[in-house]
């Protein structure tokens, strides 16, 4: 598909959707929240594409929030009714396959929201990360105030929230909310290292791992182990699990095929 606010790069099985409005920051407009939407979709359906990173256009801006000229004139029945950024950001959390933002100067508001719904988030040094929404008298609405408190904690979530605070990439990785922080420069060598580690697990594994921490962390423990326990079951019983284990056994690379 062709998209006006976002551009789709792969490399072998890693895919790149890089928002593309660098003369307004890579600010989030609903017309570029639902090219997202189906670009993933056509990720999703692509059996050669294993990990997607998210990152934008640029070295100053991942994404600088929602677009403001269009929040202005929204209204709460269409806030309330209609599809957005949090049931988009919903579905990257729960996609079957590995994300990854890049996260690659400003992470604000609907951004730094984006960037928590994906599984790791890896910074560059000139980063700097928000929900700034307070100051407009609304509240992060897109996942941020859940995300952010189960990433950080209660307490800082209710700082960052509260006084608008936008921290820097440093202070990020301290709390919790990035896992990765390196120079500009390095950025991409990382997140394509990262990747690269994940893509060689079995993609099965990965798919499950990521479902029973997900699922697991929504309930009690032993609702939480129940889950862990049907998803191993699953899995023993796999092509990839008796190449996996054979491999290793030979000392050599094994070849997942998903089955």
């Amino acid at each position: 598909m062709n998209y006006k606010n976002i551009k789709i790069e792969t490399n072998n099985q890693l895919a790149f959707i890089i928002i593309n409005r660098p003369e307004v920051r890579n600010a989030l407009n609903m017309e570029t929240v639902d090219e997202i939407q189906s670009a993933l979709h056509e990720l999703e359906l692509n059996e050669t594409i294993q990990c997607v990173v998210f990152t934008g256009e640029g070295e100053k801006s991942f994404a600088a929030g929602a677009d403001i000229s269009q929040l202005k004139d929204r209204t709460g029945l269409e806030t309330l009714v209609n599809r957005g950024m949090q049931q988009v950001y919903d579905y990257i959390e729960s996609y079957p396959k590995p994300t990854i933002a890049m996260v690659n100067g400003y992470a604000l508001g609907g951004g730094c929201e984006l960037a928590m719904s994906c599984d790791i988030r890896i910074a560059s040094t000139n980063a700097k990360l928000g929900l700034p929404e307070l100051n407009l008298s609304i509240i992060p609405g897109a996942g941020g105030t859940q995300r952010l408190a189960r990433l950080v904690g209660k307490g800082k979530a209710l700082e960052m929230i509260l006084t608008g605070k936008i921290v820097s990439g440093e202070e990020a990785k301290m709390s919790g909310l990035i896992t990765e922080i390196v120079p500009p420069k390095e950025l991409l060598a990382k997140t394509e290292e990262v990747a690269g580690k994940i893509i060689s697990k079995g993609p099965l594994a990965v798919r499950l791992a990521k479902l029973s921490i997900n699922a697991g962390l929504e309930t009690d423990i032993k609702t939480g182990l129940v889950i862990e326990k049907l998803a191993q079951a699953l899995l023993m019983s796999t092509e990839d699990k008796k190449e996996g284990t054979q491999a290793f056994l030979e000392k050599r690379k094994p070849k997942f095929q998903g089955k």
